[in-house]
């Protein structure tokens, strides 16, 4: 499966590919720099995920980390 980002971004190059082509053909005029600003979106790194934070106890869990111990009953939160 392929992500709406990547997608978009072969779509954006295969357009401007195609556009670079025609008008080398219609007018004799080089225009390849068409393509070179989505680049980038294809080689982007994904981010990664927040890190969870999970009391042992009673299974409250957050993804924000400045919560230390848990708002319930006071244990400190690990991260998962």
């Amino acid at each position: 499966m392929v992500s709406s980002r990547t997608a978009t971004a072969a779509v954006g190059v295969l357009a401007s590919l195609a556009i670079s082509v025609a008008a080398w053909v219609v007018f004799d005029i080089a225009v390849f720099f068409l393509a070179v600003p989505l680049i980038p979106l294809l080689f982007r790194r994904r981010t990664e995920e927040p890190a969870v934070y999970e009391c042992p106890d009673c299974g409250f869990r957050t993804q924000n980390p400045e919560f230390a111990y848990c708002p319930h009953d006071g244990t400190r939160l690990e991260a998962r």
